[in-house]
């Protein structure tokens, strides 16, 4: 039986016996004394599960705890409750709630207060004194409020508790860090708890982190098998409607595929697959990395993306070996152009003289004038406006073909859509974890596809660009050359093929076939002979 249900057979003794355990042990207080709403059944007690005994624990051992969490396991009650516990039996503790709205945790307070409400009267040792909507505040002193995530949300104050609630899923969460972590200076706590939502947010890397230990967070995993009246059969029910990023990012604490990125979360699974050591590294800051060397007999391509020059970008270049769609080589740095053009120069050199595709926007029509200038010969040339690949002997005399690749408003869907056409076909392969780091970074952002704010896609858009020649430019010029050969072929044939029936012509009752065979065997000097 709970001990508020017998509170008017305690004695006074008894009472201030139950206030002194409660006050040392939350989990004895929140199990004994607190009530919470219940949407079906009212008014019930706090019955604690195992893994929110557990987080009492945490919560009062570190400082600092992110907890990666699926819904309704009931995780921001808990917060609630310790809340309550903390502000009743500690003076002057000032607690600040922030979520993705404003709303939302103006919603925890009110849970807060609730929970306070309901307490036996005898063990609220400390009464509302300021009563808000979304604040109030005890008589001793401690105080709870929920504020909006705006720059200056919480800074002027210090904090005794920083609850920030869907952690995942506010904008900006980074800079807003960076302006509360000093109110937590002189002891402050902080709770950090949500479902995930992608990689790259503060959310994610702050558990990476921790789970590396490298901050001063516990990190906490708490997926929907947690809770001790969820089965197989109960996972299959709520599951039945929802989509796999749903599933992923509201029950199984899966930060990959929760996210909304550009290539599905299974073709981002397949790549981390592939991920393996360079043979080598080298350059000048040994970031050029290679898988494989280059091999007779095989043709490549390399596309190299330029940047910007105002240290944000890097300029990068990957590899490809055709035969196998492999990137077999790739580099990713911030040398100036000069270094650049000739790293650029060496490696598709090294590389068979292959097709050189450069990104001609902005400084790398630069990076194109030293190419051309030091003589290379297989550049990339397109026509102005339509983006058609011309050869570069035909380019350099067109007075509407550009070296490059122009990536513009048009082109960007394009070769995006390419890239993940390929990588969802498995066509294209890549061993590199610089590239899938961007890979799982690259989304959806109003319906334009760029990488997460503060992170790159200069190889993703090297890739594309890559994929899309691949698939347009090479392969027209391959149809192109094919349809050459087999005109040559034809016209080579009818030149050839004689009336053999014709009684006293040269060649009657002979077979052409057999004597073609022998001409063909002869010498290679005499070949010239039987051309035309």
């Amino acid at each position: 039986v709970r001990k508020n249900e017998m509170a008017f057979k305690l004695s006074k003794k008894e009472i201030v016996k139950e206030i002194v355990k409660s006050g040392k042990d939350p989990k004895y207080f929140i199990n004994n004394y607190c009530r919470i709403s219940h949407p079906m059944k009212g008014l019930i007690p706090f019955q604690t599960y195992p893994y929110q005994d557990d987080l009492i624990d945490d919560f009062n051992d570190f400082r600092f705890t992110v907890i990666l969490k699926a819904r309704q396991l009931g995780i921001s009650t808990i917060s609630a409750a310790y809340c309550v516990w903390l502000m009743l039996f500690h003076r002057d503790k000032n607690v600040l709630v922030i979520a993705t709205k404003f709303a939302t945790a103006a919603n925890l307070v009110k849970k807060v207060k609730n929970i306070m409400n309901y307490l036996p009267d005898w063990m609220r040792v400390a009464k509302i004194k300021v009563d808000n909507r979304t604040s109030f505040e005890l008589s001793n002193g401690s105080q709870i409020k929920a504020a909006s995530t705006s720059g200056d949300a919480g800074r002027s104050e210090a904090l005794s508790l920083l609850v920030i609630d869907e952690a995942a899923h506010i904008d900006g969460l980074g800079e807003l860090w960076t302006g509360l972590y000093p109110t937590l200076s002189t002891g402050g706590r902080c709770i950090a708890l949500s479902t995930p939502n992608g990689v790259g947010n503060w959310f994610h890397k702050t558990y990476v982190d921790a789970e590396e230990n490298q901050n001063d967070f516990k990190p906490i995993r708490l997926g929907w098998e947690v809770h001790p009246e969820r089965d197989k059969d109960w996972f299959n029910k709520e599951t039945k409607n929802m989509s796999r990023r749903q599933i992923a990012q509201e029950l199984e604490c899966n930060f990959n595929t929760s996210g909304d990125t550009v290539i599905h979360a299974d073709d981002i699974a397949w790549l981390h697959e592939n991920i393996r050591e360079p043979q080598y590294r080298t350059g000048y800051d040994r970031n050029f990395w290679i898988w494989e060397k280059f091999q007779e007999g095989n043709t490549y391509l390399l596309v190299a993306d330029v940047a910007r020059g105002d240290g944000a970008d890097n300029s990068v270049f990957h590899v490809l070996k055709l035969e196998t769609m492999e990137i077999v080589a790739e580099y990713q740095g911030k040398p100036n152009l000069d270094m650049y053009s000739q790293m650029v120069y060496s490696a598709a050199t090294e590389y068979g003289d292959c097709l050189l595709v450069v990104e001609n926007n902005g400084i790398g029509i630069s990076v194109l004038e030293k190419l051309i200038t030091l003589g290379y010969q297989n550049l990339y040339y397109s026509i102005k406006g339509t983006h058609e690949f011309v050869d570069q002997t035909q380019g350099e005399h067109m007075t509407n073909a550009v070296p490059g690749f122009t990536t513009s408003i048009k082109t960007r869907p394009l070769v995006v859509a390419k890239l993940e056409e390929f990588v969802r076909n498995k066509l294209i392969k890549t061993y590199s974890s610089r590239t899938f780091n961007e890979f799982r970074t690259f989304i959806w952002n109003n319906g334009k596809p760029e990488a997460m704010r503060s992170y790159h896609d200069d190889l993703i858009m090297a890739l594309a660009i890559m994929c899309w020649v691949r698939d347009t430019a090479l392969t027209v010029s391959k149809k192109e050359t094919e349809y050459k050969k087999a005109m040559l072929s034809g016209m080579f044939i009818k030149s050839n093929v004689m009336n053999t029936t014709i009684k006293g012509q040269e060649g009657y009752n002979q077979d052409f076939a057999t004597k073609y065979e022998e001409e063909l065997s002869l010498p290679r000097e005499f070949a010239w002979i039987f051309k035309g």
